[in-house]
């Protein structure tokens, strides 16, 4: 039998070990209660190997780097250089391959971080385990963990191995990392008859990766390394492949339309060249290069580069650091959430909102650790409250307490509470109700203590103060109630009756269905003489808990963060879904998810983690297109909801912080992880981390990816409209069959591409987003940067425009110079030659200032665009005309690129080119706005 173990966690759960009599686990796993013999404990790790996390081996890092270098841009890029080569232009190769070279570089170093996830899941399990073997306790490796190994557990204690419970005392455990739920859960051996969605609510199971938070226990192991839950969770990561991202896809599309263009008219306009020109064919290939190198944008790839790094930087300073360039455009197509609860959509700070005692019902203001608020009677705001029912609840809900509040330090900067957060939000009231936490329980020794039990529902501290004893229980309010034969009403002890019974279980109810914990507070005087120290630690729980007094009622919440809710609505707004995917109660999320926008239907769906199993793909896309809850869900739930709804076409973020939320995160299009409380192996796997878990982040890093691909789409416009011009001087040349000199060299038009272009471009990509972003839909990831009316935009209109201008200009120079009159057979060479060159690049240069402007909006006009909220625009026209002004001036930049000064009086004339673009594109848009309104 021992041979069937430590298969997969599916396959042990089949054998219904949790179903299993202690007796039995000891059959099913080939040990006995004194443990493996060494002997036995050495084969077994010969069968089963060591209980370690393997590491699925990736791609070499040397492969990273080169895919910088061989996607489809720079591959087109590469073998321009070469042509360039070919054609005896070094200079023109050496500057495209720097390019490639540059980018790719850049790309590497913004994307590079190293595979750490398994170094960190390793070291969650690289500890010691305390076992029994051969009947001796003993201490050992981790690794050295075997199926049928019993280890013994304890508070503190890392659980380094799943295992079935066979003996426990008050045994509650920390499922934080595999979960998502901070609450310490409590453990049985008892056998687990009953089905359940996933593995981790099996209560008699332990698992590697968590943590004994109180209590002591034995557990057989029946699963290490990889067959854990917590190693399938790793495979999962590690093998999960990553897809391309929405703008990878786009650039992929966009250096194909690219291409057929720019190889498409090379090809065409060399043929012309060689058959209409008469030129021989390495005049051909130079004159079809000027064309490749024309239509190619190779300024594009690195605007596109540093336009992400810029988005990742304004994203970082609203809390969302980015980790891959490619993540920050993603944003701006997402039109899913799956979202967890507990400290992102909430504050994960359990808070008392609600008190009801002597008959009344109490408010409690104030949210999250930090004790400022005040108690008050919203129906008698007036009246004083009676101090000492009051006064009685606060002190038995302080005493009865293990948790401890801390104040803000250097390092922690807010509130803290170590131990459970339930316990912790009564310290909190407690202060909110003047009781001087640290003085009352310096006054009281405590002298019992009955830990909380699921049998029991409760606990109670017994404390001796001022030769009085009193037992202080707190516990789930039906158990309180029947062990309660008095009540405290009005400062005084009265007997409870059937009616105030009724009273207060209302209130439970209602409490409850608002989505509140609810915990009932009593105490009872002991008589020191009927419980002496001896008695009182030798009596069992029933002596002490009955004929206990009732104080009254606390209802709490882990409240939304007050900033949630208007995220929620913006999204709302923008056709961004928002599925809440918890590990908590449906009814509980379901109230938060109602209190803060996510859930408007009367009656919606919520789905656990066991139905969720019972559902095919079909029927859970049908349950996906209506407005559900997921809850109790598993990881392996998780990750395929994502897929699902990736199957369904859209692009979805998960945020998540466990180890089990690691394989959700690297499927989903965007894996968003938590900073503050997020595990390693979380943020590893997410492509964005928040550094304050808030949701309200996201939806800014939403926001900003909007404007990015926005942006993008607007330099991209910019940067095709001067192709159109840097073409046509080939295609007149061609045409002509020589006879129109070239009005640009190849060198020229690389010049603007890589130059002049660059900064300008890179100003369109630090635009803001514009008012308006959030209330558009997503972007379809069908519809492309690169479409119809962005090349008639760009290639037909404006760069037509931009054409004749540089046309003009090429020949100004030869008028003013006294070929008037002249259009064909001009000299080609000397300095008035490379003086009209000179002028024709000027003129494009000017003309992009215009254009640059008028890119910033697609339907606004210039005059509401507000032009000077982005000063890098005025920095990029500096930058640009500073180049041009060395490439025209500088002897070394006039040897490399063909030019020379034309007369400074022709300055005038570009100034008065400069407005063109932006007058012309002004009309266009007053036209579409008129259009708009005329059919509206």
């Amino acid at each position: 039998m021992a041979s069937s173990i430590n298969k997969s966690m599916d396959a042990t759960v089949g054998s219904k070990i949790h179903m299993l009599s202690i007796p039995d686990v000891f059959t099913f796993a080939g040990t006995r209660p004194q443990g493996l013999t060494q002997t036995e404990a050495e084969e077994r790790i010969q069968r089963f190997g060591r209980n370690v996390i393997r590491e699925v081996k990736g791609r070499p890092l040397i492969l990273r780097f080169l895919a910088n270098f061989t996607h489809v841009m720079a591959i087109l890029l590469w073998v321009g250089g070469i042509v360039a080569l070919l054609a005896r232009l070094p200079e023109l190769a050496i500057a495209i391959w720097m390019v490639n070279v540059i980018n790719g570089v850049f790309s590497f170093w913004q994307e590079y971080r190293a595979e750490k996830a398994t170094k960190d899941l390793r070291k969650l399990l690289s500890q010691y385990a305390t076992v029994i073997r051969g009947g001796e306790k003993k201490r050992i490796l981790a690794e050295e963990l075997v199926p049928g190994d019993v280890m013994l557990l304890s508070e503190g204690d890392q659980i380094l191995a799943d295992g079935r419970i066979i003996k426990e005392s008050e045994l509650r455990v920390d499922q934080s990392t595999l979960t998502g739920e901070s609450n310490a859960v409590p453990r049985t051996e008892e056998a687990v008859l009953r089905p359940t969605s996933s593995p981790l609510e099996l209560r008699n199971l332990v698992f590697a990766g968590t943590s004994v938070s109180s209590g002591t226990g034995r557990a057989v192991v029946f699963a290490t390394a990889m067959a854990t839950e917590f190693g399938k969770i790793a495979h999962a990561t590690q093998t999960m492949k990553e897809e391309l991202s929405p703008l990878q896809k786009e650039m992929v599309h966009v250096t194909r339309i690219v291409t057929i263009i720019a190889v498409g008219l090379g090809l065409i306009f060399f043929v012309m060249a060689v058959l209409l020109a008469g030129i021989d064919l390495t005049e051909g290939i130079i004159f079809a290069m000027g064309m490749i190198v024309a239509f190619v944008p190779e300024g594009l790839l690195p605007t596109v580069t540093l336009s992400l790094a810029m988005g990742v930087q304004r994203m970082a300073k609203r809390h969302a650091l980015v980790k891959k360039l490619s993540a920050v455009e993603t944003l701006g197509c997402t039109n899913v959430i799956c979202t967890d609860k507990t400290g992102t959509l909430t504050q994960n700070e359990m808070t008392v909102t609600n008190l009801w005692l002597a008959g009344q019902k109490l408010k409690v203001t104030g949210i999250g650790y930090l004790p400022e608020g005040q108690i008050i009677n919203p129906e008698k705001p007036d009246s004083t409250q009676p101090p000492e029912d009051l006064r009685q609840l606060l002190i038995a809900g302080t005493l009865c307490n293990s948790a401890r509040l801390l104040p803000p330090t250097d390092e922690l900067k807010h509130w803290t509470v170590i131990g459970d957060h339930t316990e912790g939000a009564l310290l909190v009231l407690a202060r909110k109700g003047g009781i001087n936490v640290d003085d009352e329980m310096g006054q009281a020794e405590c002298v019992r203590e009955l830990p909380f039990e699921s049998s029991r529902k409760r606990m109670t501290s017994v404390y001796h103060s001022n030769d009085s004893l009193i037992a202080y229980t707190k516990g789930s309010p039906k158990e309180i109630i029947e062990l309660s034969t008095q009540i405290r009403l009005e400062g005084k002890t009265e007997p409870l009756n059937d009616t105030i019974r009724a009273q207060i279980l209302s209130a439970n109810d209602k409490y409850a269905r608002q989505g509140l914990r609810v915990l009932a507070v009593a105490i009872r005087p002991l008589s020191p003489l009927s419980f002496s120290e001896d008695v009182l630690a030798s009596c069992d729980c029933n002596s002490i808990e009955r004929d206990l007094t009732f104080l009254g009622l606390v209802a709490m919440m882990d409240p939304p963060r007050p900033e949630v809710s208007q995220a929620v609505q913006k999204c709302r707004r923008s056709g961004i879904r928002i599925i809440m995917v918890t590990g908590d109660y449906g009814l509980t999320a379901e109230n938060i998810g109602r209190r803060i926008g996510i859930i408007q239907e009367s009656q919606p769906r919520i789905v656990n983690g066991y139905e969720l199993e019972s559902l095919d793909d079909k029927a859970l896309m049908k349950v996906l297109d209506s407005e559900v809850i997921f809850a109790r869900v598993a990881p392996t739930h998780k990750l395929r909801i994502v897929s699902i709804l990736q199957q369904m076409g859209n692009v979805v973020a998960v945020t998540g912080d466990g180890v089990n939320d690691a394989p959700a995160l690297k499927k989903a299009d965007i894996g968003v992880a938590m900073g503050v409380t997020g595990t390693d192996v979380a943020k590893d796997a997410a492509d964005m981390i928040l550094t304050d878990d808030n949701f309200a982040s996201i939806v800014s890093a939403i926001e900003e990816g909007r404007a990015v691909y926005a942006n993008i789409k607007k330099f991209t416009s910019y940067v095709f409209t001067s192709n159109t011009p840097e073409a046509v001087p080939f295609i007149l040349f061609a045409m002509s069959r020589g006879r129109i000199p070239l009005a640009l060299n190849i060198m020229q038009v690389l010049s603007i591409d890589l130059g002049t272009d660059i900064m300008p471009a890179l100003a369109l990509g630090a635009e803001k987003p514009e008012a308006n972003v959030m209330e558009k839909p997503p972007r379809d990831p069908k519809v492309h940067i690169v479409d119809k009316s962005l090349l008639i935009k760009a290639y037909a209109f404006l760069g037509a425009i931009q054409s004749v201008v540089a046309m003009f200009a090429f020949y100004f120079v030869y008028w003013t110079n006294g070929y008037q009159g002249i259009w064909i057979n001009l000299p080609s060479q000397g300095m008035l030659y490379q003086s009209a060159t000179a002028m024709t690049l000027a003129s494009v240069v000017a003309t992009q200032i215009g254009n640059l402007f008028t890119q910033r909006t697609d339907r606004v006009s210039f005059i509401n665009s507000r032009p000077f909220d982005n000063r890098l625009l005025f920095v990029g026209i500096a930058t640009e005309l500073a180049l041009l002004c060395l490439i025209i001036y500088l002897p070394q930049f006039q040897r490399l690129f063909g030019t020379a000064p034309f007369a400074p009086m022709n300055w005038l004339v570009l100034l008065g080119l400069t407005p063109l673009l932006l007058l012309a594109d002004e009309a266009r848009k007053a036209f579409l706005r008129w259009s708009e309104r005329h059919r509206n």
